[in-house]
């Protein structure tokens, strides 16, 4: 309390003195924003003082800019809005004899902030001992009034700008090298270099205050914005080291067997904390780029060996081509519809929709083993061909595992190892290589079952005239629970029911 004047009769000052100590500073490094200080004390001559000790403050070349509150109250206001606050110069006794102490407290537990630094400036040492103070409270340096020249004012709030520019430069590093995890982490989720390529610019920009990025490749053609920015882009291309100037910053992405890329972040001023946190995303773009494309290749090669496998079993069997690109169709569908539905949740994700339709392509590889004689015979197979027939399962099972170790247990030829093997087995235990019933079959092989019965019963074959649709879907209805898992028959018939059958 001052003499003549309260808390909130002191607010319509404080307004005043702000103003009139920021008038000369406004040209002061006008490219970054002022130091916050906070004047906390109910005592109106101390703002004052304290605004001309230090109104023409520069420091980092930042000028100062002084907010004033005249209790605890006010006080938690201004924290509250302004979040920026770089340090308080807090007095301890004000509307009571601990309002400061209690607004320690409060900053340090209540707001959870550590990184403003507080300086306790105090005219009664008595009632908060330094000793006791410094020991119980968070805060970080002591000064009794009477002793506080300009000189000690100077020194204790440069000490205090200075540790909260190391504290927030920590900070903001910390939350900038977690930007960069999550936004590798984004970037290793995409499925296909053209779409880590189309989503690598918005996560480079999300990381600056408005920016925006461009992807440029090798010529460096069409950066826009500066001038200087396509020699800079070319530039860098040349050495691979980063290059940044006014509104702008460029990174390459090397590849060991691609042409370089420049990823160009557009916008700025860049500050000087923020720029190595684009360097380090383009660094581990480039890196998750060349994984990305090798996996690419792999895949590319894994589905080379499929269709190769594929078209040895259509030289076998003369239905196989056909047959195989309508199971494949509908394979996926009824995935995609069992997944819709949330059916097999921990089974079913899009990997596996995405894989199951090309892997049904192998499941009568095994027919590869069986001799001509019986695969083309015309009418019924005897006991004993039915017996040699039923090997193409297991036939099929043996090669695909065989051709697949060491790869992907969710890739093409792992999960074709698994319907070539199980595609004969039924839900009631009654079918072949291994009498498996239920769940106990592959999801994959329930799922071929009910497509490769439908096709085989609805085509052609040499030993049978087709079926009439509604035949085959009787049957379908028939055999759910039997045959066939009823989830997947149910399926599968909605899929008909909305796609139609086909060709």
């Amino acid at each position: 309390m001052v003499d003549g004047w309260d808390a909130d009769d002191a607010t319509s000052h404080n307004d005043v003195l702000e103003f009139a100590a920021e008038t000369e500073e406004r040209d002061v490094g006008r490219d970054w924003p002022p130091w916050l200080i906070l004047i906390v004390d109910d005592d109106m001559e101390v703002h004052a003082i304290t605004r001309v000790v230090l109104g023409e403050m520069v420091f980092e070349e930042r000028p100062v800019r002084f907010l004033s509150a005249y209790s605890a109250r006010q006080a938690r206001d201004l924290l509250a809005a302004h979040p920026g606050i770089a340090a308080i110069l807090l007095d301890v006794v004000m509307e009571t004899d601990d309002a400061g102490l209690r607004l320690v407290r409060h900053i340090r537990d209540g707001l959870g902030n550590h990184h403003v630094r507080i300086i306790l400036r105090t005219g009664q040492p008595g009632q908060a001992p330094e000793r006791q103070v410094i020991a119980a409270y968070d805060i970080n340096d002591y000064k009794a009034k009477s002793e506080l020249t300009a000189q000690k004012l100077y020194t204790a709030t440069v000490a205090a700008l200075r540790s909260y520019r190391h504290i927030d430069t920590i900070e903001r590093n910390r939350r900038g090298l977690e930007r960069v995890m999550e936004a590798a982490d984004r970037l290793a989720g995409q499925r296909t270099c053209a779409d880590f390529l189309a989503a690598l610019p918005g996560e480079a920009a999300a990381l600056m205050t408005d920016a925006r990025s461009v992807l440029l490749p090798g010529d460096g053609e069409g950066p826009g914005g500066p001038p200087e920015l396509a020699a800079a882009v070319a530039a860098a291309l040349g050495d691979g080291r980063p290059r940044w100037g006014a509104g702008y910053g460029v990174a390459v992405l090397r590849s060991r067997d691609a042409p370089p890329l420049a990823l160009c972040l557009l916008g700025g001023p860049f500050q000087e904390v923020d720029r190595p946190l684009f360097e380090l995303l383009c660094a581990k773009a480039a890196t998750a780029l060349d994984n990305l494309r090798l996996y690419e290749r792999l895949h590319q090669a894994q589905v080379a060996t499929v269709h190769a496998l594929g078209k040895l079993a259509e030289y076998k069997d003369e239905v196989t081509g056909d047959h195989v690109r309508r199971l494949g169709r509908w394979a996926t569908a009824i995935a995609r519809e069992l997944r819709a539905r949330g059916d097999f949740a921990g089974e079913l994700d899009e990997g596996f929709c995405d894989t199951i339709g090309l892997a049904s392509v192998l499941h009568d590889v095994g027919k590869v083993g069986i001799p001509d004689a019986i695969l083309r015979k015309p009418g019924r197979l005897d006991p004993a061909e039915m017996a040699i027939m039923r090997e193409h399962a297991a036939i099929g099972g043996s090669i695909l595992r065989d051709a697949g170790i060491g790869a992907d247990r969710r890739g093409y030829l792992s999960m074709g190892a698994e319907i070539a093997e199980s595609h004969h087995e039924k839900f009631d235990g009654s079918g072949y290589p291994h009498g498996l019933a239920g769940d106990a079959i592959p999801l994959s092989g329930r799922i071929v079952a009910v497509v490769d019965v439908f096709d085989a019963l609805l085509h052609h074959r040499p030993y049978k005239k087709a079926w009439d649709i509604g035949e085959v879907l009787d049957l379908l209805r028939t055999e759910s629970g039997r045959h066939f898992d009823p989830r997947v028959v149910s399926a599968f018939l909605a899929v008909l029911g909305r796609d139609g059958a086909g060709a």
